[in-house]
């Protein structure tokens, strides 16, 4: 109930803005052409050597179009509930030619009042009955009426076109973020059981290998890796400094397994940390390094982990000392992990993101990924 009632105080006051900013445009036009008209007939006429009394002429010409300003909303209306975009039915038309009339009748009778009681055009000959300056002014201004009455429906056909555009642009946005929300979130799904397979495996090897403590160790390194993918299954950027502690205790799972055959060297500035970077980014180029690289040597190697901040780009750089790319590795795929990291990139950040993997010489293989510097807020 009480969200109910904030949402009407919410909803209300704009709903009055929008009124109000209606009839202040709606007034502007009609004054603004009411002045037109009123300043070009009367400097016109007194240029020709006319003699009227200009001054009510100007005011009489100025406020013939308020019946037509309070007419607008009631056109408005009409012309959405009965647009006129088809030639049938019939009944439509009927419609928007009753209301003009009716409305080019009013008018008639404001502007005949009008001359009648300030007698602008210095008329000195008898007068006639009011209802003969009504009828006279509606059957002069007849034309003029469905004019006026057409330039509303125009006005109002273009409005209501620019709105629909607007809310169909809107709705398309907004569909195409959930698509990619959903993908993202897909790919992300897809990371969490390559990770928790691969971490399994590791830990039935070290059970085969009769190394139990290390076996619990890794579990409860694992058991703390996986409190922190669940935690961030609805994050799909996290800071850079949660990515590299998350990292830190996949590698201390890592170094359980191969013991001193794993060297690791992180260096990542603390400066670097608050930067934007895609959820569980490091860690499949890290595990992408040790499958491929340090696993495939009876003495190991190194991976060394390194980001620095360059021309708005933040780089991060995943490099191991072992065996090198292949010459077809490129057709060969580079397996899910790296696959995936391509792909969420090029997802969040489109072309201004970019994955590299490359042979360093004299040995070696570095993966490189640049995507745009932003701070995570606070």
């Amino acid at each position: 109930m009480r969200q109910l009632v904030e949402y009407d105080s919410f909803v209300e006051p704009a709903a009055v803005r929008i009124r109000v900013s209606r009839w202040i445009w709606i007034t502007s036009i009609w004054f603004g052409l009411g002045l037109f008209d009123a300043t070009q007939t009367v400097f016109t006429m007194h240029a020709e050597g006319m003699h009227h009394a200009w001054g009510k002429l100007f005011v009489t010409l100025l406020l013939s179009m308020l019946p037509w300003a309070v007419a607008t909303p009631i056109i408005l209306n009409l012309s959405r509930l009965y647009p006129l975009v088809q030639v049938r039915p019939i009944s439509t038309w009927l419609r928007h030619l009753g209301t003009a009339a009716v409305v080019g009748f009013a008018a008639s009778g404001w502007v005949a009042w009008l001359e009648t009681s300030l007698n602008p055009w210095l008329t000195t000959y008898a007068p006639k009955p009011f209802i003969y300056y009504w009828l006279d002014k509606f059957y002069s201004q007849l034309l003029s009426s469905l004019l006026l009455y057409g330039f509303v429906l125009t006005i109002s056909y273009i409005i209501d076109s620019r709105e629909r555009m607007a809310r169909h642009q809107t709705e398309t946005a907004r569909l195409n973020e959930q698509l990619s929300r959903a993908q993202l979130s897909a790919l992300q799904r897809q990371m969490e059981p390559h990770f928790l397979f691969n971490a399994l495996n590791a830990v039935s090897g070290l059970v085969r290998e009769g190394r139990n403590d290390d076996a619990v160790q890794m579990i409860a390194g694992l058991s703390d890796c996986l409190r922190r993918v669940l935690e961030d299954c609805n994050r799909q950027q996290v800071p850079l400094g949660e990515e590299v502690e998350f990292l830190q205790k996949y590698l201390d799972i890592q170094k359980v397994r191969f013991g001193s055959r794993l060297q690791c060297n992180v260096d990542v500035a603390q400066d670097l940390f608050p930067a934007q970077v895609p959820s569980l980014i490091l860690q499949p180029m890290v595990e992408n390094a040790v499958k491929h690289g340090i696993s495939k040597r009876a003495k190991g190697g190194e991976i060394r982990i390194a980001a620095s901040r360059s021309d708005g780009m933040l780089v991060l750089r995943i490099y191991n000392d072992g065996p090198s790319l292949p010459p077809n590795w490129e057709q060969a795929g580079s397996g899910i992990g790296i696959a995936n990291v391509r792909t969420r990139l090029q997802s969040l950040y489109g072309d201004a993101s970019q994955l590299i993997m490359r042979n360093l010489e004299p040995g070696g293989v570095e993966v490189s990924v640049s995507l745009p510097f932003r701070e995570a807020s606070a």
